[in-house]
């Protein structure tokens, strides 16, 4: 499992110009589920990305995590992160999960945090999604499980 998450003061997707999803202060999390990933590997990256310490504290010290914030995600799908660069000049996309693995372990993902207590909005997986983030820092990290 891979994602990147941006630390927003904002963020939205629409599809077919509709809202369906937006937060306020919190996490957009871009999520890919590659080959053979598991469903225990979406919850772990799950609980790592909850327990990150990347929110300002009180001092402005990346301390506190998106629980200790009290602040939202906003998960979206994006097999893209599974590209291929290293060879020609079209990434290869074959180290994603097929669409129906890849949906199961993304809705597990936004599942699991939700289950933490952490306020989630998502995108729509496979559609063609217009999203919207104010990146706050900036603040962009990458992170596997």
């Amino acid at each position: 499992m891979r994602a990147l998450l941006q630390r927003v003061t904002e963020a939205a997707v629409h599809v077919d110009g509709k809202l369906i999803g937006e937060i306020g202060p919190g996490l957009l999390i871009l999520v890919c589920a590659m080959q053979d990933d598991s469903k225990a590997q979406a919850e772990k990256l799950a609980t790592r990305i909850a327990k990150l310490r990347i929110f300002p504290d009180e001092t402005g010290k990346m301390n506190r995590s998106l629980l200790d914030s009290g602040g939202a995600a906003l998960v979206v799908s994006q097999f893209t992160l599974a590209a291929d660069t290293t060879r020609g000049n079209r990434p290869g996309f074959s180290a994603a999960a097929p669409p129906k693995e890849g949906r199961t372990l993304y809705e597990t993902v936004a599942a699991h945090l939700a289950g933490q207590g952490i306020a989630v909005a998502t995108g729509q997986f496979g559609a063609d999604m217009k999203v919207s983030l104010v990146n706050d820092g900036p603040v962009t990290i990458w992170v596997e499980a």
